[in-house]
């Protein structure tokens, strides 16, 4: 028995014969293996959505990126489109550059685009405070440019500011919430959300959408909280030290629900 938002709930762990996952259907994916063993139905509909800026679009914020000798990258999507109006702009970026990465899969990924120097290019293991020690050593001889999307980036720009670090924000794609409509009469026993965003899009496309008998499964602190702030209740909630995973979380639920009598 859960009270939430001044609500009592009880757990019924009904039978899940069907989940809808709020991002793009991957190639490969543990996902696959709950279908198969639970003979589940799980779809794939991406609640949001990236539009990229055109070079016109860009050059309203009267920033060039070759003007800048330190790069920040938080995401493959930012390189992406940070490189892909580099090349509209005919913008080439200089081999000195310096790229500063969240993680070793991002700074891996920019080897699609630049010749891959290791002296130039550092990486963190998963937030911007890995990058401490880099960023404290260069920041008095470099100028930082930080591509981003139409949200920004408060706890990467909030950590710059916190170490000193000199920095210009760089929009180059928008985040906008998907077309849902053709969801509008289907139902799913699960619906797994994975950032504030999904639960935006959502309430965008249907304002008067109500839980009933729908499972909502949500995956980090501010997918909880944006859950909780339109008074649904969070059937499922990874990660938690037993399941780190949102496979992990709904396979524990599934034990419960789907378990033959």
């Amino acid at each position: 028995m859960d009270v939430v938002n001044g609500k009592t709930y009880v757990e019924s762990y009904k039978q899940v014969k069907t989940i809808l996952v709020s991002q793009p259907k991957p190639e490969r994916s543990p996902y696959y293996d709950l279908e198969k063993k639970y003979e589940l139905q799980i779809d794939w509909i991406p609640f949001i959505q990236v539009e990229p800026l055109t070079a016109k679009e860009f050059r309203k914020q009267r920033v060039r990126p070759d003007e800048f000798s330190s790069i920040i990258f938080t995401s493959k999507n930012a390189i992406d489109h940070f490189f892909a109006l580099c090349e509209e702009m005919r913008i080439k970026m200089s081999q000195d550059t310096k790229y500063f990465c969240l993680t070793d899969a991002v700074a891996n990924y920019l080897q699609k685009f630049i010749i891959y120097r290791k002296r130039k290019v550092f990486s963190g293991e998963r937030t911007l405070q890995d990058l401490k020690p880099y960023l404290m050593k260069h920041k008095d001889k470099e100028n930082f440019l930080l591509p981003c999307s139409n949200l920004g980036s408060k706890q990467i720009t909030s950590t710059l500011d916190e170490y000193g670090v000199k920095y210009q924000e760089a929009i180059i794609y928008n985040v906008v919430s998907s077309d849902l409509s053709d969801l509008k009469d289907i139902y799913y026993d699960i619906i797994a959300f994975f950032s504030p965003l999904e639960i935006e899009a959502l309430y965008e496309n249907f304002p008067d959408f109500e839980q009933k008998a729908t499972r909502i499964a949500v995956f980090g602190k501010s997918a909880l909280k944006a859950v909780l702030d339109h008074g649904l209740y969070p059937n499922i909630k990874a990660p938690e030290p037993e399941t780190p995973s949102m496979t992990m979380a709904l396979e524990k639920y599934l034990q419960v629900s789907n378990k033959e009598e």
